[in-house]
């Protein structure tokens, strides 16, 4: 039960995989679902670079109902991804179930200019992530069927890259639409509105109409199989490599502070100033910019585990620098490149790790099992940890994120650890 696929017995899927594609080049549908990752990352980018500070100093809303709401909106996308999952599955259509997801995320961005209640803001929130859960799954199951398993990491690396241009482009641009327009953050929720209707039209017109990711001689016989019944989406559990897979992720996530906390937890430690804090999230997204095709391309070579906890060793780094190190200029650029660090090496490993365990007729499902499992996990520790800000302050329980993520991190590399049955 390990993060790596180089143990992985020589299957027919190797065969498979040569021939969908070769040496370092990705397939053309991870190019075109990059793309249309890069552009709605723009979008949603834009919104999450000032929604903590527009929530919290402009509506005023306390720490715990902003950890609240912070929680409902990565909440929202766990409950649903299952579904998304399995509905792409059952029906053999993996564009369709992403392209309802990605409309329905851009349907929500203009209704944030029409609410201000904390009820009406949570419900346009987790309307937001339901479309997120809808489509992850489905997105990353077409880049791993159009993929050979042996550069799994690659394919997602790439993809990671190409989305993570775009939630480099978003700060920028709420970042210079609050210094230019009058009324910022609706100018801001705007043009996020226009940007996410553009990644859905390209999802539409360029991306592959049939089965995510599956080889043109494959799709006469896809539709002739019958679909995929909950009972064979069930029976994903019984596999122990995709339990443990599941069960570390869930266990880190409820130790994973919210990136929207990390920020607003560097602006005060750093006395950074409010026009300066869409901006923070730049500098993660430009570190994983540069790591993402790397770590993963070296996921591939030395294995998945070693590469998905040395990431969550790189963030706990930075909890401890937020907790510890003195208020220099150089804080800012440490604790972002250390958290950047840890999106490189394991927002892309961690999907690139199920190529080996899960069936392709059941990719999209064995993929939300494992980021619902995270998602609920990372939705529980908004809530406790915005409360934990409310009653005993943030450095109290960012400290208590941080002993929890030693423990869960040594428990994580002991639970997948590489056996030697499976080398």
């Amino acid at each position: 039960m390990y993060l790596t696929d180089r143990s992985a017995p020589a299957r027919a899927d190797s065969e498979q995989g040569r021939r969908r594609g070769a040496g370092h080049r990705v397939a053309p549908v991870v190019l075109v679902l990059g793309s249309v990752s890069l552009i709605t990352d723009i979008s949603s980018e834009m919104v999450t670079a000032v929604l903590p500070l527009y929530l919290v100093t402009t509506l005023g809303f306390t720490p715990l109902v902003f950890g609240t709401l912070d929680g409902v909106y990565n909440g929202a996308a766990a409950l649903v991804q299952l579904t998304g999952g399995h509905l792409a599955d059952r029906v053999r259509n993996h564009k369709l179930m992403a392209g309802i997801g990605y409309g329905l995320s851009a349907l929500c961005k203009p209704l944030l200019l029409l609410v201000s209640s904390v009820g009406a803001l949570g419900t346009v929130l987790a309307l937001d992530r339901t479309g997120k859960g809808l489509r992850t799954a489905p997105r990353d199951a077409m880049i791993s069927l159009s993929t050979p398993s042996e550069k799994q990491g690659r394919a997602f690396g790439v993809h990671r890259a190409m989305d993570t241009t775009g939630a480099m482009l978003g700060p920028l641009a709420a970042f210079f639409i609050l210094r230019a327009a009058a009324d910022g953050y609706d100018a801001v929720f705007g043009v996020s509105a226009c940007v996410a209707v553009l990644g859905v039209l390209v999802l539409v017109l360029f991306v592959p109409g049939k089965r995510g990711g599956a080889r043109p001689d494959d799709a006469g016989a896809a539709d002739g199989k019958p679909p995929v019944r909950v009972r064979e989406a069930l029976a994903l559990l019984k596999l122990p490599r995709l339990r443990a897979l599941a069960g570390c992720a869930a266990l880190l996530g409820l130790t994973t502070v919210s990136d929207a906390f990390v920020y607003l937890l560097l602006q005060r430690r750093a006395d950074i100033g409010d026009a300066w804090f869409p901006l923070l999230p730049l500098g993660t997204a430009a570190v994983f910019l540069l790591l993402a095709v790397p770590l993963g391309a070296l996921a591939d070579r030395i294995g998945r585990r070693t590469v998905f906890l040395a990431g969550h060793v790189s963030l706990l780094t930075g909890y401890a620098l937020l907790l510890w190190a003195p208020a220099t200029p150089a804080l800012p650029f440490l604790v972002l490149a250390l958290h950047g660090v840890f999106y490189a090496a394991t927002d892309g490993v961690l999907p690139a790790a199920l190529a080996d365990i899960v069936p392709e007729q059941l990719r999209a499902t064995g993929l939300a099992l494992v980021g619902t499992s995270q998602a609920l996990a990372r939705f529980c520790c908004s809530l406790a940890f915005g409360a934990a800000w409310t009653v005993w302050g943030d450095g109290p329980a960012l400290a208590g994120s941080a002993i929890g993520l030693l423990c869960c991190a040594a428990v994580a590399g002991t639970v997948l650890r590489p056996t030697d049955e499976t080398r």
